[in-house]
């Protein structure tokens, strides 16, 4: 299909003390338990895009290398302006070019989805999120933890193998 990524991860990137947990997740848990136990590619802002490249038309086409789009839901990221564009070229792969399916996992509790822009909330009204709850972090590394095995439910069938 011409994909190289099986997932590309939007997650908030400032630099906060809210923000480590959320990259530590991205940086360690995800890649561990995703790439290294399940064996996927996923694509991730910081590691697979560099400081001083074209940030705008990368993004874009690192996405449409994606065959889905994982959006980290966090307090951060819906109230903050300055992530929004690989957020906006996400939701608009998805719900204009249908082009990608999108995971949303909540990683701590939003309440009400009011501040969420429309097409995020049409999204979770179609299908929900996946909650990160704290006894997660318990064992964080384990693929067959029920979190886990509802991402890997979202993911893509095929597998490669390294």
């Amino acid at each position: 299909d011409g994909k190289i990524y099986d997932a590309y991860v939007i997650y908030p990137k400032n630099h906060t003390n809210e923000a480590n947990f959320v990259e530590y997740f991205v940086y360690q848990i995800m890649p561990d338990i995703l790439e290294n136990k399940c064996g996927y590619k996923l694509c991730i802002y910081g590691r697979d895009i560099y400081p001083g490249e074209d940030a705008a038309s990368v993004i874009e086409k690192r996405m449409q290398k994606s065959r889905h789009l994982i959006i980290l839901l966090t307090h951060q990221l819906i109230n903050s302006k300055e992530d929004a564009y690989d957020q906006h070229i996400a939701l608009y792969s998805a719900l204009i070019q249908n082009d990608a399916k999108v995971i949303l996992l909540e990683m701590e509790t939003i309440g009400t989805y009011g501040k969420l822009q429309e097409s995020l909330r049409f999204i979770i009204k179609q299908q929900g999120t996946i909650k990160w709850k704290e006894e997660h972090m318990v064992h964080p590394q384990s693929p067959n933890s029920k979190f886990w095995k509802q991402v890997r439910y979202h993911m893509p069938l095929t597998r490669r193998s390294s």
